[in-house]
């Protein structure tokens, strides 16, 4: 672990190097690499994309159906997981529709009403990383807003499994969220097929999902190409910066920065505390836990603050994606009302990070390396469009026609002018 960086002695350079993230490993032959796939498969369709999966992954994509590994999945899970898998779905769900947002109406003058709704998108892709773990929460987080929010056609890909088939936890995922079968491909190429087709894998109104550096780099580079997709979000290594004072419990705080240690050696765990005895016992039982648990987990840096407005400005300042507040709830809750800046905030000890990654019912899905400052994480939001529509009276056009002319004149548009007052000149009350 880390030695313990003091704030207070740092000047504005130092404190911007404290809570600096570590150059992401995409470097120009990487981006190269990302463009060349994606330019292979959208020239070259399914074909280049098998060779390219081939390559890369050893297998070709395939689309695998759903049900007969969703069926063996409850037969082979224990039923505590079968009822931990619902319980989340179910929580997911209630947050995201309770959350849904509502279309609204106004009059904005007599006469004149602009009305705004919300209309789902198509269709969208679903990324599920694969790696030591096939994260059948991720597929749970993306597919239940999406599903709320309306989206009719979900192509959801995962890497292929080195046995071939699909996870048990991923296939049952998948039934609960109405998904009928999964594409077996990864990778910037998977990204490129959902971008623009390939063979049967149609192309995709947006892209959601976290991944690793190819996979990040694709959703950016094909999110900017003419007739691209949108993407959900910017999504690095995992991050958790966790609040803490004399007061916390060293085991939690030192479980929870685990939690996130444990994703890889890239993740960003951070340690903010008022008290240097509580810096001490957190780092110490994150090392008795790690040595416990064995694996490889990265490491933990731990700041020391004044007080707990400064740990309130040194979080803001450092946005993370997910930001604990280990201190008794009052307290927590005073510290949460004043952050602005953080993916997700766990209130209070009982609050665990893990309970957001898996069922407390918002998404998992948030932003990282900062991006918390100016987006959040997948909702409802994330699979919907704003449609604005304006409805006017005959008399209210009239009146609008020469302010509206006027407006126009001043940034030289004639005919936008012009169609303003045609509707003062011509418009008739209808005929009864």
């Amino acid at each position: 672990m880390t030695g313990v960086i003091d704030w207070t002695g740092l000047d504005d350079a130092g404190r911007k190097t404290a809570l600096a993230r570590p150059q992401q490993r995409e470097d120009a032959s990487l981006q190269d690499a990302v463009r060349d796939i994606i330019a292979d498969v959208r020239d070259g369709g399914w074909d280049a994309l098998c060779a390219i999966a081939t390559r890369i992954d050893g297998s070709a994509p395939g689309a695998l159906e759903v049900a007969p590994y969703a069926k063996r999945a409850r037969t082979e899970l224990p039923a505590e997981a079968l009822a931990a898998i619902r319980l989340a779905a179910d929580n997911i769900e209630t947050f995201h529709r309770a959350t849904l947002p509502q279309p609204v109406s106004v009059e904005t003058m007599p006469g004149l009403t602009v009305e705004k709704r919300w209309a789902p998108l198509g269709s969208a892709g679903l990324y599920v990383p694969g790696g030591k773990a096939p994260l059948f929460s991720t597929l749970l987080m993306l597919a239940i807003p999406a599903r709320v929010a309306g989206v009719e056609w979900l192509t959801v890909v995962t890497p292929p499994r080195p046995d071939g088939g699909l996870d048990p936890a991923v296939a049952l995922a998948a039934e609960i969220c109405g998904v009928e079968r999964i594409w077996t491909v990864g990778g910037a190429q998977a990204i490129a097929a959902l971008a623009f087709g390939a063979g049967d894998i149609a192309p995709v109104d947006r892209i959601c999902g976290p991944g690793n550096a190819w996979v990040a780099a694709a959703k950016r580079q094909v999110s900017s190409l003419p007739g691209g997709p949108g993407i959900d979000l910017p999504a690095g290594p995992s991050e958790l910066l966790v609040i803490a004072d004399a007061t916390s419990d060293p085991a939690r705080v030192a479980a929870d920065l685990l939690s996130q240690a444990e994703h890889d050696r890239d993740a960003q765990v951070l340690l903010v505390s008022t008290s240097d005895g509580a810096i001490a016992a957190a780092l110490a039982e994150v090392d008795r836990q790690a040595a416990d648990m064995g694996g490889d987990f990265a490491p933990v840096r731990a700041i020391r603050c004044a007080d707990l407005t400064q740990a309130v400005t040194i979080a803001n300042a450092y946005a993370p994606e997910h930001l604990s507040i280990a201190l008794a709830d009052d307290v927590a809750a005073d510290l949460a009302a004043r952050i602005t800046d953080a993916g997700a905030v766990f209130v209070g000890e009982g609050a665990a990070e893990s309970f957001g990654d898996y069922l407390a019912g918002s998404s998992h899905v948030l932003p990282t390396d900062g991006a918390a400052r100016y987006t959040g994480g997948v909702t409802a939001l994330t699979y919907l469009k704003a449609i604005s529509i304006q409805r006017i009276s005959p008399d209210t056009a009239r009146r609008l026609a020469a302010p509206a002319a006027a407006l126009a004149r001043l940034e030289g548009l004639e005919a936008h002018a012009r169609a303003a007052e045609i509707r003062g000149a011509a418009i008739k009350e209808p005929a009864l």
